[in-house]
């Protein structure tokens, strides 16, 4: 049945907290009231990627791309965009404010992604099987039951160059290879969607919006390495991901798509979901198995590796979300089609969450070799607000900053690592002058520090050591030695802990020391944090000069510091004052001062 129009409503987490549940069922309700129900077809799908812009609405074959819609727009949406054969205007994405972008392509934050991993996020209800087969869903998985054999199908993953996602970049082909050629009866094959680092939403965006190309992924590997179970790891907090997969699970089985005769080709592969309490330490392959099976989620020691002996002993391939969400692309296209992208060792797309002090913060999807600054300034439109850039925190609490010395960095593994950073699971956090770099560090440590199993003893007493030194620098009680104690200590987690949670917590304060020395230098000799961040290193008094008496700061003063006459000069008591700058912010004639 052909439809006058298609309304596609934004239903990832980011839109649905923003009511685009209320969108979905109030242009439902318009459609009817206006008797134009069966002219139209609405789908929620997911996640568009444009986040900052949300809820998001587009409307086909116009392609109009309408940003922070509101339930109450579903009216004038209908009568004259559908109706009418009007363009809402004032509803749709205009940059500049100089001209209206109707066309998606238009978008800046759109031009220089190129989307495989997220190519039907957004453009499919992904609780309805029959629109991701209609993408040449599902195809790949035929191909790889009937017309390639298990090496052939590894051979073409070789072909490809993909590396995993999940941060260490190792070669997908070589894992799948492992568990093909250990010698086992039962073999399985995992989904690691444990994704939780700060920042981070790539994973459980693409199953919210793109479940079923997790599932087909998996089969053909399954195919490929002679296993016969699955199981999607996840973390509890993520009910919608966790709903569209079982949504998705049960259409795939009725389709003859998992479990028993896939196809009629005689192979048999189911997958189950196994929830995680979020422990940010489950993300470890070893300990996530370890969770699988019922026990506290705890890394072990490698050799052997999950390839020959994971899951129950026996051999387990696991990848993480986005690496899998590679898979069909390939099987489909090739090999040698996904190698010419990127670079010559990164090859293919990597999906980065970008986030904090940015215009556009989002989804974004770009080719490996792209460098910071045309992710930062083109395509999130720079820093916001008008500030200068100072860094970026890549890889999470893994990872390392970095500075506008290496914005030209090309985005790849090799890359990052030269610049001391890492690729991570693909959060990109965006700082501005305003951030205490000494804070940031700090912040990552204390996540490290309370995620930490505490298993081995570099990490639990080595991260705690370096969370208590960088409390003391903050406070304003640090000395030069606590610089060379923050090396010693980093040395020894980064060779002596069991996993790479330990062996990488010390990251952002190395990477932070070494390209901003004078931020940790002003905050142990002179006393003072630059960016006005850290509480103990700050005060805030009231320039008499400038001051008016409008009384603005005191009324906004949560313990009364300050005092002061209407009409005359007022001033702080500073043994009261607990610094928390509402003064700064109240005070609209720049008399409150920060020292």
């Amino acid at each position: 049945m052909a439809f006058r129009n298609y309304i596609l409503v934004c239903g990832g987490t980011g839109c649905e907290s923003s009511r685009a549940d209320d969108i979905y069922k109030n242009l439902i309700a318009e459609c009817e009231a206006q008797g134009v129900k069966d002219e139209v077809q609405i789908v929620k799908t997911g996640c568009f990627g444009f986040c900052e812009q949300g809820p998001i609405v587009k409307i086909l074959p116009e392609d109009s791309f309408y940003v922070q819609v509101k339930p109450e727009d579903a009216k004038e949406l209908i009568n004259e965009h559908v109706i009418k054969g009007r363009e809402v205007t004032r509803l749709l994405y205009n940059k500049e404010k100089s001209h209206k972008h109707a066309q998606v392509e238009e978008i800046e934050f759109y031009q220089k992604q190129f989307r495989i991993v997220l190519r039907n996020c957004g453009f499919i209800d992904p609780e309805n099987i029959d629109e991701y087969i209609a993408r040449e869903g599902y195809a790949a998985l035929e191909k790889a039951l009937y017309e390639l054999t298990p090496d052939q199908i590894i051979d073409e993953i070789k072909t490809s160059g993909l590396r995993g996602r999940g941060g260490a970049g190792f070669p997908t082909w070589m894992k799948w290879n492992f568990t093909k050629m250990a010698d086992a009866p039962e073999k399985f094959v995992v989904c690691n969607a444990d994704e939780g680092d700060p920042g981070a939403y790539m994973d459980r965006s693409t199953l919210e919006g793109d479940p079923h190309s997790i599932l087909e992924a998996m089969t053909i590997c399954a195919k490929a390495i002679g296993a016969t179970q699955g199981y999607i790891y996840i973390r509890a907090e993520y009910p919608l991901a966790i709903h569209r997969l079982e949504v998705a699970m049960q259409q795939a089985r009725e389709y003859g798509l998992l479990g028993k005769d896939i196809l009629g080709s005689g192979f048999d592969f189911d997958i189950e979901i196994r929830l995680g309490a979020g422990a940010f330490v489950c993300g470890e392959e070893t300990a996530l198995l370890q969770s699988i099976e019922g026990f506290r989620g705890m890394p072990q020691p490698r050799p052997p590796f999950p390839a020959v002996k994971g899951l129950w002993k026996k051999p387990t391939c696991i990848n993480n979300v986005e690496t899998w969400a590679n898979i069909p692309v390939i099987i489909n296209k090739g090999g040698s089609w996904f190698q010419k992208i990127g670079t010559a060792d990164s090859h293919g797309t990597k999906v980065f969450a970008l986030t904090g002090k940015i215009k556009n913060s989002g989804l974004v999807e770009v080719p490996m070799g792209t460098t910071l600054r045309e992710i930062v300034f083109d395509v999130g439109g720079g820093i916001a607000n008008g500030k200068e850039f100072k860094a970026v925190q890549t890889g999470g609490p893994s990872g390392g900053v970095i500075t506008k010395e290496n914005l030209d960095t090309p985005i790849d593994f090799g890359g990052l690592q030269k610049i001391g950073s890492m690729m991570g699971s693909g959060g990109m956090i965006v700082m501005d002058e305003d951030d205490c770099i000494v804070d940031v560090a700090k912040f990552y440590l204390n996540f490290t520090v309370d995620e930490s199993c505490g298993k081995c003893a570099p990490c639990r007493i080595g991260g705690r050591s370096l969370l208590n030194i960088l409390e003391k620098i903050t406070k304003g009680n640090g000395t030069q030695k606590d610089i060379d104690n923050i090396k010693s200590i980093s040395l020894a987690m980064q060779k002596g802990s069991l996993c790479a949670l330990g062996q990488t917590a010390p990251n952002p304060i190395l990477s932070s020391l070494k390209y901003f020395p004078e931020e940790y230098k002003a905050h142990i000799e002179d006393k003072k944090c630059p960016a006005g961040k850290c509480k103990s290193l700050i005060s805030y008094s009231i320039n008499v000069d400038k001051c008016i008496g409008c009384t603005a700061c005191a009324r906004k003063c949560p313990v009364g510091a300050i005092s002061g006459e209407r009409k005359q000069a007022h001033i702080i008591d500073q043994a009261a004052c607990i610094k928390c700058g509402a003064c700064l912010v109240a005070c609209k004639f720049g008399a409150v001062e920060v020292h």
